[in-house]
């Protein structure tokens, strides 16, 4: 063998190692979700999911529109149900069927492109063509039977409900393409990459959605040949069935109808309640976090540029070595590293804190605001609908579209028109995900804020709380004034001041169980991991505790407290058991819900263990309110190199490494929760220590030792890229 090829191979190994640590190692920095605008979140995240369920939507419509004609004859006098339709030209339903199977290869296309099976250049515009060609289609169309298509006397003679299918199909269908033409507007300005970036709950909720409408208009199918309804009406009462709304203007008469109803129902009703799980956890689980993200850090830039123009902006100044000491006027600032970075890691929390109270409200108001319109706007287009036939008022529509809303369903008032009906069918799913959203985002804001009041008034009345009837009542009154009457319990200092704010969460959710969840996460490292600690640790060296009795002092001093002035462990085995101890005790946090949110002295803790010293100003900067491009970063830096009278704190640093707790660049920012951060820097460094003490064993290697192992190594990779390309 060659030696000197050995030696290349060894230093190859070598930097790829430094390269693959220097990627994964960004330092304290959390991801980048707080510095991406939400508008391009929502191009790239939210506007496909939407496609991709409106699409379906508006070729299960335009379905509706190609089963039945469009027109219908209505002699005066007669029953609206009774009227006869008038067939439509043989060139109309040809057009009609060719833009509904351009939209199901639209459709199928942005599928496929979504579950990673066509390439991103090739799917959209594809998708983006085939809905736009659709809704011109299907405009031209009906513009054409409003038009030339007309039949005198024009009033003897009604639009069908598939003629106004065939309308809110054109506009699903444009409002679809247009929003695929901001997603790939996105891509190719690269704020994003040309992918979807969507999660397999996200692609459920719209097969979900697929599959709920092939049931309904397939559960209409049916019930329009047992119950001898045309097949639009039965998708007018499966509509108002499996939403739950239940009219009674359509019913069931016939023996198998009704047997037929009850599994036919329950199974609707199952599926629409997945639904609405996936749309509530998609919208306010996943969603919340990037737009958290996002206010927290509009947040942090508001309030450093306030604290920097009115010269309060001492906390944020790393305290260096050689720093003079305080002055008497100085007496309120901290005396040390550790201290500041306390009180700037606690003002990072009350920027967190009131972003999110805001963040709450204004996700409510807004989803109120839509419920609202789809309210309002609702019962302004049934009571148009419905004046030529019953002679609705407004305020009749407006009855009528709360009851539908609530699920009410008292029936005095239904639509009989063609326009109404197919109006209420598209309006009652637009209605779901609305009412979903609004109702969740009340359960955080106005349901959360009764009952916090209900149990503030029980604490200073009949049920007293543990903290005795005095705190109460102060903390009760100093809550109800905006923090003007009292001062702040010592639990409430990273809260926000307000009558609702989220009292006493952070540190009464450290409930004994999670001491207990703890203790059973170090109890599940098996004996033969733990290692034996050298007689330096044993107190009595002539007489050595036993490993469990190691164990258990390793895990007091160093896991349970989690003091960040304590010392590490000297030896390297326990330090590496150590790291196991605390991601198994992390892991049993990032379960807990709501997220656990830890203390200062804990990521102190935590920060040591990955080579941070909090006490140190090392890596420790001034924060700044905003982060440039890269261009105005260099022409930044090439000015501040040449203006000598900047001072050393507020120059742009060049090392990366540095940060501060309400920085851009801090752990608290970004979309991760908090144990998901530490629990993945923690095993980073666990992989960076096995790494080091794998490179002292390959030292300690013979030549022939190194070549077998490399040999083996590189097999292993060929196999690893045969089993790829198979």
């Amino acid at each position: 063998m060659n030696d000197a090829d050995l030696g290349d191979n060894i230093e190859e190994r070598i930097g790829q190692l430094e390269q693959s640590k220097a990627q994964r190692d960004k330092r304290f920095q959390n991801d980048d979700a707080h510095l991406d605008p939400s508008r391009w979140w929502f191009a790239s995240s939210a506007f496909p999911m939407i496609a991709g369920t409106l699409g379906p939507v508006a070729s299960a419509f335009s379905i509706c529109a190609l089963v039945r004609p469009w027109r219908q004859h209505f002699p005066p006098g007669t029953e609206i149900l009774n009227a006869t339709f008038v067939p439509d030209p043989q060139w109309l339903i040809i057009i009609n069927a060719i833009q509904l199977a351009i939209a199901i290869i639209s459709n199928a296309f942005l599928l496929l492109n979504m579950g990673r099976r066509v390439r991103f250049s090739l799917a959209q515009p594809i998708t983006i063509v085939g809905w736009y060609l659709s809704a011109i289609c299907l405009i031209a169309l009906n513009a054409t039977a409003a038009g030339p298509l007309v039949i005198e006397p024009v009033e003897d003679y009604i639009y069908s409900q598939a003629f106004y299918y065939g309308m809110f199909a054109a506009i699903l269908y444009f409002v679809t393409a247009s929003l695929m033409v901001v997603t790939v507007y996105g891509a190719y300005t690269r704020h994003y990459a040309k992918d979807f970036q969507l999660t397999a709950a996200q692609r459920t909720l719209m097969l979900q959605t697929i599959l709920f409408l092939l049931y309904l208009l397939l559960g209409a199918l049916v019930f329009s040949t047992i119950e001898g309804w045309t097949y639009l009406d039965a998708v007018y009462w499966a509509d108002v069935t499996l939403f739950t709304v239940g009219f009674g203007d359509f019913a069931a008469v016939t023996p198998l109808g009704r047997a037929f109803l009850i599994p036919y129902a329950l199974v609707g009703v199952i599926s629409l309640g997945l639904v609405i799980g996936s749309i509530r956890s998609l919208v306010l689980e996943r969603g919340r976090r990037r737009l958290d993200a996002r206010m927290v850090e509009k947040k942090r830039r508001q309030r450093i540029r306030n604290m920097t123009r009115k010269g309060n902006d001492d906390i944020l100044k790393p305290i260096r070595s050689n720093a003079e000491s305080p002055s008497q006027d100085d007496s309120q600032l901290p005396s040390t590293e550790l201290e500041r970075r306390e009180q700037e890691f606690n003002l990072m929390r009350k920027i967190q804190d009131q972003a999110s109270v805001r963040r709450r409200w204004m996700a409510m108001s807004i989803s109120f605001s839509s419920w609202l319109v789809l309210w309002l706007v609702g019962a302004k287009v049934f009571q148009e609908c419905e004046r030529p036939y019953q002679n609705w008022s407004y305020f009749e529509g407006f009855y009528f579209a709360f009851v539908t809303l609530t699920t009410i369903g008292y029936g005095d008032r239904t639509p009989v028109s063609n326009s109404g009906k197919a109006f209420f069918v598209f309006w009652s799913l637009l209605a779901l995900p609305t009412m979903t959203v609004m109702i969740s985002n009340a359960g955080d804001t106005v349901v959360k804020a009764v009952r916090d009041a209900t149990l503030e008034v029980g604490n200073i009345t009949i049920l007293p709380g543990e903290r005795g009837f005095r705190k109460d009542i102060t903390s009760f009154f100093h809550r109800l004034t905006c923090g003007v009457l009292f001062s702040p319990d010592e639990d409430d200092d990273e809260l926000p001041p307000g009558f609702f704010s989220n009292a006493r969460r952070l540190h009464e959710g450290r409930s004994e169980d999670d001491e207990t969840d703890e203790t059973e996460a170090y109890a599940s490292i098996p004996d033969r991991s733990r290692p034996r600690s050298p007689p330096a640790f044993h107190p009595n060296p002539k007489h050595p505790a036993s490993p469990e009795q190691n164990t258990i002092r390793q895990r007091r001093p160093f896991s349970r407290i989690r003091d960040p002035s304590a010392p590490l462990p000297a030896s390297r085995a326990d330090y590496h058991f150590l790291l196991i101890s605390e991601i198994a005790a992390v892991r049993q946090h990032a379960r807990q819900k709501p997220p656990r949110r830890y203390s200062f002295a804990e990521w102190a803790w935590y920060l040591k263990l990955i080579g941070e010293d909090e006490s140190s100003s090392a890596t420790h900067r001034k924060a700044r309110p905003h982060i440039h491009s890269k261009k105005k970063k260099r022409a930044s830096k090439k000015k501040q190199h040449e203006n000598s009278a900047v001072d050393d704190d507020d120059a742009e640093c060049p090392d990366e490494d540095k940060w501060s707790w309400v920085g851009s660049q801090s752990p608290l920012m970004g979309s991760l929760e908090e144990s998901e951060w530490i629990l993945e820097k923690l095993t980073e460094k666990l992989r960076d220590e096995l790494d080091v003490v794998r490179g002292e064993d390959w030292e300690r290697k013979s030549t022939p030792e190194k070549e077998r192992d490399l040999a083996d190594e590189m097999t292993g990779r060929d196999e690893v890229k045969e089993d790829f390309q198979q």
